[in-house]
């Protein structure tokens, strides 16, 4: 065997050994969201659906899954238009502006979340809206918006400026941490309810949870991949 196929197995060894240590734990969860017993156990002891039937039937996980969807369309549509906007001012600046713009826009991915969380709930209390879907959504936006900036400025980084003077000329117009602080029992989020289920009780209705999120990340991702494919296409054709 050559120096070169050598080189190629062990290149595939060491990213088959990552691909394995991260997803280990993903299947780990979803093994013992199968468990037939009441408690997390690997490997599960007998399997069941049990535990999906508990979530479903479960009033505070549908509450729970609810508020986590409100808080996500809310944040989704806060975070993009603030971190749109941001990114489009600072593609104007130039020099030290530019780079100190920039370090206060990913300034809230390098704070800890206790530090924001606390620092939220005290900033909101003095407008009474601790404990609200507001408080949740403003938390959340805090941690997506340095997100949302970091990916429209990379995109801005390719796009032609003469574009943006065409369309104003035609009229174109650590989250859980931190919710945890600012949420109440009626907005609590699913990673709030799974972190105090938790706390409480080690039942496999938090794997359920878990595999579910998982799987819908997953379909995200596949329904992604597929539209961007077709849509390359479409433009190659």
């Amino acid at each position: 065997m050559s120096g070169a196929a050598v080189g190629r197995w062990l290149f595939r060894a060491g990213v088959g050994a990552v691909f394995a240590f991260l997803l280990a734990p993903i299947a780990v969860v979803v093994a013992t969201s199968f468990a037939e017993t009441g408690s997390l156990t690997f490997p599960p002891e007998g399997l069941s659906l049990r535990w999906y039937g508990e979530f479903l039937g479960s009033t505070r996980w549908r509450r729970a899954a609810l508020n986590s969807l409100v808080a996500a369309g809310g944040t989704t549509v806060l975070a993009t238009v603030a971190g749109t906007m941001a990114a489009l001012g600072v593609s104007d600046l130039g020099g030290g502006r530019e780079a100190a713009v920039l370090g206060l826009a990913v300034l809230p991915l390098l704070v800890p979340g206790v530090v924001l969380g606390s620092s939220l709930l005290v900033f909101l209390g003095e407008f009474d809206l601790q404990q609200t879907y507001t408080a949740v959504v403003a938390a959340h936006s805090l941690w997506a918006t340095p997100l949302a900036f970091s990916v429209v400025r990379a995109a801005l980084s390719r796009f032609d400026p003469r574009l943006r003077e065409a369309a104003l000329d035609l009229g174109s117009l650590q989250e859980f941490i931190m919710t945890l602080f600012v949420s109440g029992p009626d907005t609590r989020t699913v990673p709030v309810l799974a972190w105090n289920s938790l706390r409480g009780s080690l039942d496999p209705v938090v794997s359920v949870v878990s595999t579910l999120l998982v799987a819908a990340v997953v379909v995200a991702v596949v329904v992604g991949a597929a539209v961007a494919g077709l849509e390359r296409f479409a433009t190659d054709t």
